[in-house]
């Protein structure tokens, strides 16, 4: 049974996907390996790196340079569907990130995908889970600006508040485990929880470390939309309403 989350300062929990929710990263790595080698280049593990987290177009343009003769849209599609393909043998989950989503649904607080993936994919992931936690999901293909810009975070805010007008952005937390993905996390004015996957991230103040979702709950979320409600510097993005209630 799901309860309202009206006591709770945590209204919804941003969600990216890739590496955060999924393991999908090596499939992307793998997919990228095997295209431009299609094409006659070499791709190596620091090319790959530069990639985790950022938009699907910027990621086409990269493959290009290193040879791959498709347009973009081309091979956003080919990636995408090799990803596709690979979900569909099996789902690399992370850690304690069903567990999480399944405590908040529980608890009443509403979630949101936020993934530059397009459609196919994150629809594939969405499928695997055995509830429809998601009431929002903002892909790479539904954004004119991908990661690191916070159009796709912002668009997010504004979405879950069509069912909730006094829900504001510092009654959300974003989940994020790339560079680029915290970088649009914190650019939108969100709590942002850096869990760090395949690349490293830097200790910065203006996220939170953790080395995963395991054994997280809603109080850790909670706490740090106290924490962050408290903090003076809190600044909120142009555009976005903050609700009388913040």
């Amino acid at each position: 049974m799901r309860l309202p989350a009206s006591s709770s300062p945590l209204k919804a929990v941003l969600w990216d996907m890739d590496g955060t929710i999924v393991d999908t990263e090596p499939y992307w790595i793998a997919a990228e390996h095997a295209l431009v080698e299609a094409h006659g280049g070499t791709w190596s593990h620091k090319q790959a790196m530069q990639l985790v987290g950022q938009s699907l177009t910027f990621s086409a343009g990269i493959l290009q340079q290193a040879g791959v003769d498709l347009e973009i849209r081309q091979i956003i599609d080919t990636l995408t569907a090799e990803v596709v393909a690979s979900v569909r043998k099996s789902v690399p989950w992370r850690p304690g990130a069903r567990e999480l989503l399944e405590n908040l649904h529980l608890a009443g607080v509403r979630c949101a995908l936020v993934t530059m993936s397009e459609g196919p994919l994150a629809r594939e992931v969405v499928a695997s889970l055995p509830r429809p936690y998601f009431e929002v999901v903002v892909t790479g293909d539904t954004v004119s600006q991908g990661k690191p810009h916070p159009e796709a975070y912002l668009k997010a805010v504004e979405l879950l508040r069509q069912e909730d007008p006094d829900l504001g952005i510092h009654h959300c937390v974003a989940l994020e485990d790339s560079e680029p993905g915290v970088a649009a996390a914190v650019a939108s004015g969100v709590a942002t929880v850096a869990i760090p996957h395949i690349v490293p991230l830097p200790e910065d103040r203006r996220y939170t470390l953790w080395e995963s979702l395991a054994e997280r709950s809603l109080a850790d979320l909670e706490d740090l939309v106290v924490a962050r409600s408290a903090a003076p510097s809190a600044a909120t993005p142009a555009g976005v309403p903050v609700s009388s209630h913040d």
